[in-house]
């Protein structure tokens, strides 16, 4: 009796542990409660029962007729995929019966999120802000200034979240440095008459599109409260980046996209 207790509490944890990955990592819900579930059973608890919101996660594990229930607190570390794949992995590999509690528990421990290069992340940016700036009508003056603009845009932003600025404070900074750059760029010689896109499409990454999918998927799946938590939180984003935007044409006096 003492044994399958401790193998139960032991199991929770992981289970909870799981669940907390996934939605720390940017996972939507029924992903998180589909996997911890599936987790649980492949270590032999009965069932795994769940209630995810964007703060906490309480779950509760059965194993022959003894309910366990644990509680943890939910923080934002961020969007990474690569976290939520190696989850799945773990959960994939325990089905089969190729993890035991403790390899699963080895396997968690290990898993760090994966982070690209900051000079890799703003060329990539600046290149992407650029191509829609070319897609939407703009020349290659247009691309050239939203290729720095972006580019500078997302280095700031970079510096900001390494510092663990509230994201609110970092959207709207992020976006008036943007639409500062390439308003003052497109006042340079030669690149007076580049395109207003250049302006819309250098804040473009800041558009908060996968809280907003997650948002929408939640919503659409039945987990009501944590969809509206995210498309709030989505909202807030956007918000701020207006706020930014529209500092930055007051300040400067730039004269809008059109």
């Amino acid at each position: 009796m003492v044994s399958e207790t401790t193998r139960q509490r032991e199991v929770t944890r992981l289970c909870i542990q799981c669940a907390l990955l996934l939605l720390q990592h940017g996972a939507e819900s029924m992903l998180v409660e589909q996997l911890s579930s599936r987790l649980g059973v492949a270590l032999g608890v009965d069932s795994v029962e769940s209630s995810i919101s964007a703060n906490a996660i309480v779950l509760t594990t059965i194993m022959d007729g003894h309910c366990l229930t644990s509680t943890r607190k939910n923080v934002d570390r961020g969007i990474n995929m690569h976290v939520v794949t190696e989850v799945q992995h773990v959960v994939i590999m325990a089905e089969h019966k190729l993890l035991d509690v403790g390899s699963v528990h080895k396997r968690f421990n290990n898993i760090k999120p994966l982070r690209y290069p900051r000079w890799l992340m703003v060329t990539i940016v600046g290149l992407s802000c650029g191509c829609f700036s070319r897609l939407n009508g703009g020349g290659w003056d247009a691309v050239l200034v939203t290729l720095i603009a972006s580019g500078l845009a997302m280095y700031v932003r970079q510096i900001l979240t390494s510092r663990h600025l509230n994201p609110l404070i970092n959207f709207c900074v992020t976006a008036f440095v943007a639409t500062s750059a390439s308003g003052l760029l497109m006042r340079l010689p030669g690149l007076q008459h580049s395109s207003a896109v250049a302006m819309a499409a250098s804040v473009l990454l800041l558009v908060p599109g996968f809280p907003l999918i997650n948002a929408v998927a939640d919503m659409f799946k039945g987990h009501i409260n944590t969809g509206l938590a995210r498309w709030a939180m989505a909202s807030l984003l956007t918000l701020a980046t207006c706020i930014g935007v529209v500092m930055a044409m007051s300040v400067w006096g730039f004269h809008g996209w059109s």
